[in-house]
């Protein structure tokens, strides 16, 4: 018989390979909307992201937030913050991947993490280990080996790193669930994003309707495409250590650099090869320091629970002594 944790776990693993693969392959999915342009997938995929996450909301039954939520102007302020966010890290990534930069979407994801520890340290403070420092180095120096080659920086890389990880830090200051975070957001959205369709309409130059059935279909299946994996991904993320969650997030810019290399067949000169290289080395320091900090928090962990248990043990045996001694002393 299975063990329920083994069972959690397993289905943590599923579910966070899932998210991260069906990200990995988004940009199979942008290009069948064609001829719609950037900022018409863009207001399609948020109408409807909000259509689907209120049908899961509804199927689940979870309303109780919203009313607390409506309470709090400083939450809402950041909720629209990270409406803003996400609304451009999308625009910029259906853009990108339509006009045929998809390995340099993979570089923006694969450098995340980076950008990350760096507003850690900007934003909130933290306190960098030697192998961190060492790798924001590594990967700072991957720009630069990139900007050089290119003659300009990476800008659709560092655009969607740097909108992704304050995404992120605000999610986190928000600290809504999942679904719940996405539905605030998508309704953030919402209004402007419809009117930005009716005005595409209006002019003519929609082509929900003028395209056919199946382009219609398409254009109202980026709601599911975007919620589909976050919902995966909530799954995932409270049944897996954060060592093991972070490790899987590379499937995604792997599955993009495939695709760029060899399904569009973009060009790689030996600038970006050397660009990608040096990430890679950086994400390599990164995940080795992060896999030796959990090895030893587990063995202090276990150190401190079994120093725990003799101390018990020790006031056991002594409350056991003084039991005898009173029994004793009682008797006599």
């Amino acid at each position: 018989m299975d063990n329920p944790t083994e069972n959690e776990t397993r289905t943590g693993l599923l579910c966070s390979v899932a998210a991260y693969s069906i990200w990995g392959l988004f940009p199979l999915y942008w290009p069948l909307l064609e001829p719609s342009g950037a900022a018409e997938i863009l207001a399609h995929r948020m109408v409807w992201s909000l259509a689907t996450v209120l049908i899961a909301l509804a199927v689940a039954r979870r309303w109780g937030w919203i009313r607390p939520l409506l309470r709090q102007p400083k939450r809402l302020l950041m909720i629209t913050v990270g409406a803003v966010l996400i609304s451009v890290n999308w625009g910029v990534y259906i853009w990108a991947v339509n006009a045929g930069h998809v390995v340099e979407t993979s570089m923006g994801y694969f450098i995340n993490p980076l950008v990350s520890i760096a507003l850690g340290v900007l934003v909130l403070r933290e306190r960098l280990r030697t192998m961190q420092w060492t790798a924001v180095a590594v990967g700072a120096a991957a720009v630069v080996v990139m900007a050089v080659g290119y003659g300009k920086p990476p800008w659709i890389a560092l655009s969607l790193a740097a909108t992704f990880s304050t995404y992120a830090l605000v999610k986190k200051k928000v600290g809504l669930g999942g679904l719940e975070s996405m539905a605030a957001e998508t309704a953030v959205q919402f209004l402007p994003a419809l009117g930005f369709l009716v005005f595409l309409g209006a002019r003519g130059d929609s082509t929900y309707a003028s395209e056919g059935v199946g382009h219609a279909l398409l254009l109202t299946g980026t709601g599911a495409l975007t919620a589909l994996p976050l919902i995966c991904f909530g799954i995932g993320a409270v049944r897996l250590p954060l060592s093991v969650l972070g490790m899987v997030q590379y499937l995604a810019p792997i599955f993009q650099f495939a695709l760029g290399l060899l399904v569009f067949h973009e060009a790689m000169p030996a600038e970006r090869w050397a660009g990608f290289a040096l990430i890679w080395l950086a994400l390599a320091l990164l995940t080795w320091d992060a896999l030796r900090t959990a090895h030893a928090s587990r063995l202090e962990l276990k150190a401190a629970r079994e120093a725990a248990q003799q101390a018990a043990q020790q006031d056991a045996v002594k409350a056991d002594g003084g039991n005898v001694h009173t029994e004793i002393t009682s008797n006599s």
